[in-house]
Parts: C-alpha cells; structure tokens; sequence
C-alpha cells in the first residue's frame, strides 16, 4: 500500500517538475537527506507501539549533536571520544525521561514537551549560541557528501549481495514450508514477488551509481548515511522479530495490565526501549552534523514532527501494539519525496509546512477509519 503512494508520489512530481524529480541527482539527495529521518523513525515506531511518545527527539539530536562538535572543535577531541561522550549523555537522557514515564508514571508526553524545550535550550547554552565547525575529513564522510559514498564498484557488489541474499531466503521459505508439509506456491509465483525487492535494489544503485558530483571523477555510488540507516533497519527489524525485547515491547503495546501480569517487566522494557532511543539519536546526530559539516543548536527543528509522520504514515497505530520497522522506512521516504517535491517546483516554507501538516493529520484519519471498518481496536 505504502509502496504503492510512493510510487505514485514519484511520478506525479517527476511530471510536475519536468523530469527533475527521478533524476540521480534529486533521489541521491532524497537518499542522503531521508537517513536521519529514518534512522530516528525505527525506534520511534517501537516508543508509539509500546504506547509512549517522544516529542523531545529534535531538541535532544541538536543537543547531542551541538555536544560533539563542541568536544571536537572546541575542544580538540577526536571523533570517536566525542562520540561516546556524546552517546552517554544521550543515553543519560533518554533514561532519565524514561525513568519518569516508566518509574512514576508521568505520561511520555508530558515529559518529552518538557524535554522539547529544556534540550533545546542546552543545545544553545553548550557552545553558547555558537555554530560549531567539524573539520575532521574521516567524520564528514558519515554524512554523505562529496567522499560520502562507497563508489561505484562496492556499491554493485553489495546489490549482488543483497540480491543473493533475498534468493536464498526465499528458497529457505520454500524448503521448510515442504519439510513440514505445507504446500508451496507455484515456483514462478515466489519467483516473481521476490522479482520486486530485487529490481528496487538494482534501481536504486543504478540511480545512485549514475550520480557524479561536479569536479569528481568518478560516480557517487550509495551514500554513507544511507548504509547506516540501512544497517540500523536490519539491527531494530531483527529486534522485533527475533528477541524476547522486541516481543516484550507489542506485548506492552498490545494490553499494558495484561503483559504485567504474565510477568513482563514493563518498567525494565520501558527504561531499555528509551536508553535505545537514545543510542539511536546519537547515531542520527552523527550523520546530521557531518553532512553539515557544523553543529548549530537549531539542528533537529522539528524532527518530532517528521519522525512521528514517518512512523504513523507507515502504519504505526497510535493507539499502540501494532507497527513495523519497514513501514518507518516507506514512511520516511514518503515524508522527504513531498518535502523534495515541493522544493523542486519552488513551494514557499510556509506552503510545505502546512501540506506536510495535514499529510500527518490524513494519515492519522486513514487510521482510525481504516481501525473503525476493520473492527481493530488496538
């Protein structure tokens, strides 16, 4: 379904805009531009679920992220102990506010519209106001760019990879299906869906591989932050479906006072699905001031409202207990494809603003209706 509205977003602006949209040059950047986004929109879809809400995820990324390049620049850190001072602080945080939802039972929300505003006021009091440059070469190549991306070649292979990969999981659903006895599809059905996944990814890196930077003399191929929302995807999604964690989290989603009383630990579950967020936020700051190449306290202005987009546009329940991983990815793209689009064809701030304001409030109707017909009172 999702994938059927992006699909249709992509044409109707590629019309629009004369070509521009589809060209390699835009869906490198939609590419680079979507991953902090999305990387924060994995683990708000399990904090939603969980029946919880994290408005603070902007100003605590421009906290987090102004804190790093501070430590960097100012004080002369390498990246990577910065980033763990970064990563603590976040993760102090995250559990903090966690602590309050889960210890004392003051609603997410109220908490995190406190933290919206406290974080980002430390953002502005930690480098004083002052935009805070990141020079180290290495560090800048996390967030996309110039020497972003993985080139051409690797970026091939890793299709292969990937290509191969569906291939065989697909053949692995077929031989345990027929080892329990249960028949299978026609083998050019199951060959035909995983046809789909295959020919998206072979897209994608023709697209991304087509795109040269001008002065460069090769093309860009993936770009970093990409491969980094990618692996975080796969990390959360694994979670989910293969932990006692993520079972715990649509379990708590599904009836709070039922999972508590099978012997959940909900207060536990509740501070380690909060100290995650965190981790990830850290992650997302990373890539924000290294595509920016500075940290500045109004990095992550209105994120909550992207990220949240993203995961209810995916088919995240804001009611709890239901969402999935895949869905803050399409959401994520969907979200940035209008933001782009409207870019493109030269929508003042003001106009986008609103459109992708009432995007939100539509994808909040389609669900209570969608909940309404179906007779899921989740």
């Amino acid at each position: 379904m999702m994938g059927t509205v992006l699909a249709a977003i992509a044409i109707v602006f590629n019309i629009l805009s004369g070509g521009l949209f589809l060209s390699p040059e835009n869906l490198y950047n939609i590419a680079q531009q979507t991953a902090v986004v999305g990387v924060v929109a994995t683990v708000v879809v399990l904090i939603i679920v969980a029946r919880h809400i994290d408005l603070s995820v902007g100003s605590v990324m421009g906290f987090v992220g102004v804190l790093i390049a501070t430590l960097m620049y100012t004080a002369n850190w390498h990246w990577v102990p910065a980033s763990l001072a970064g990563l603590a602080v976040a993760i102090v945080v995250s559990v903090y506010q966690g602590a309050l939802t889960a210890k004392l039972g003051v609603p997410s929300f109220v908490v995190t519209l406190g933290g919206l505003m406290s974080f980002r006021g430390a953002a502005f009091l930690v480098a004083d106001g002052k935009t805070q440059p990141v020079n180290d070469q290495f560090f800048q190549r996390l967030g996309g760019g110039f020497d972003g991306a993985i080139g051409v070649g690797p970026s091939w292979v890793l299709a292969a990879v990937i290509v191969l990969a569906l291939v065989v999981q697909m053949w692995a659903k077929r031989r345990a299906k027929a080892s329990y006895g249960v028949p299978n599809n026609p083998l050019w059905l199951d060959a035909a869906i995983v046809l789909v996944p295959v020919a998206i990814v072979l897209a994608f890196v023709a697209s991304m591989n087509s795109y040269q930077i001008m002065n460069k003399d090769a093309p860009q191929g993936i770009p970093i932050p990409v491969l980094i929302w990618a692996a975080v995807a796969l990390v959360l999604s694994f979670i989910v479906h293969r932990t006692r964690f993520g079972r715990y989290v649509f379990a708590m989603g599904g009836n709070p006072e039922a999972a508590a009383l099978v012997g959940i630990p909900v207060r536990k579950v509740t501070l380690m699905l909060f100290a995650l967020m965190g981790v990830l936020i850290t992650i997302a700051a990373m890539v924000s001031i290294a595509r920016l190449n500075a940290g500045t306290n109004s990095l992550g202005t209105s994120m909550e409202l992207y990220v949240i987009a993203a995961a209810v546009i995916g088919g995240t329940a804001l009611a709890g207990g239901s969402g999935s991983i895949l869905g803050s990815v399409l959401g994520a793209l969907i979200m940035q494809s209008i933001d782009s689009g409207m870019l493109l064809l030269d929508v003042s701030i003001g106009v986008r603003y609103v459109i992708i304001g009432q995007v939100l409030i539509a994808a909040v109707v389609f669900d209570v209706i969608y909940r309404r017909l179906t007779g899921d009172t989740v």
